[in-house]
């Protein structure tokens, strides 16, 4: 395993509640990553395809569509794969393997009713991200994964909607999340964050809501990583908790409380809400 001492010694101290940033998630990439082994170049491109799968979403609805610049590949890149796919051509290493699965998902399966093209790509890059042989960058994006849902499946649950439908993957988390009806869907002894995922779902400000879920998922990469003093986790720990500050210094409370309104309209007009929830 490499160790970074002078990259991580270098950094600095990061609080979800910082005003300014120092570094950008965009410039680490161009700063810290070409002096990380390719091995571990590998782990930080898993958090980087994040950005990969919304400029392929993009690409696939509009070949001339603007792409967020911090991702792996540039819009040729992406284009050039999606062509590759359709004729049927051999994938290059260079690619991920669930991109060129989703992307022959997405050309068969587009426009049918029950495919949603976000939540299928989503299941694809969390199944292929959690079989990365890191333990931590795999437990991280198993975390991330259980978050998600939990909440999606608590405020289902809440607002009387059908909950199989909007739980993405395919784990044993998963699968309960599905299929039971107790009150913590069989998993409070299991996860030991559910009851603080719980109290969170029952908040109806959307922008505490999600400070509440970032607090929670800040506190599990530093109680995780804690003995990764000078290894890539820590430099992946960092690299996640600048995203996070990134996007609270973008958002302001004005913002988040439309979000959430348009959120509840798009529910609405999905599927028949309950007279007392259309306030």
């Amino acid at each position: 395993m490499s160790n970074y001492y002078y990259l991580v010694a270098g950094l600095p101290t990061l609080s979800l509640d910082d005003g300014k940033l120092s570094y950008t998630v965009e410039n680490f990439k161009s700063e810290l990553y070409p002096s990380l082994s390719d091995k571990d170049k590998k782990l930080i491109d898993l958090f980087y395809l994040k950005f990969d799968n919304i400029n392929l979403l993009k690409l696939l609805k509009d070949k001339d569509a603007g792409v967020d610049e911090r991702g792996n590949f540039s819009a040729e890149d992406l284009l050039l794969l999606i062509e590759a796919v359709r004729q049927g051509d051999a994938r290059e290493k260079k690619f991920p393997s669930y991109l060129y699965d989703f992307v022959a998902l997405y050309l068969q399966s587009a426009g049918e009713e029950h495919f949603v093209a976000e939540e299928a790509l989503a299941a694809a890059y969390y199944a292929y991200a959690m079989k990365c042989g890191n333990r931590f960058v795999s437990r991280w994006f198993e975390f991330s994964l259980n978050v998600n849902n939990i909440l999606s499946a608590f405020i289902s649950r809440k607002y009387k909607l059908e909950i199989a439908p909007r739980i993405v993957g395919d784990t044993e988390v998963c699968e309960l999340l599905r299929t039971s009806n107790a009150r913590d869907f069989g998993l409070g002894e299991q996860l030991e964050y559910m009851e603080d995922l719980q109290r969170i779902a029952e908040m109806d400000e959307l922008v505490e809501r999600e400070k509440k879920t970032d607090l929670l998922a800040w506190k599990w990469l530093e109680d995780e990583s804690f003995f990764n003093y000078f290894t890539v986790e820590r430099l992946f720990v960092f690299l996640l908790q600048l995203e996070m500050i990134e996007r609270w210094i973008s958002l302001d409370k004005e913002k988040g409380s439309e979000l959430f309104r348009q959120m509840i309209q798009h529910l609405k007009e999905e599927v028949q809400i309950p007279e007392e929830f259309r306030k």
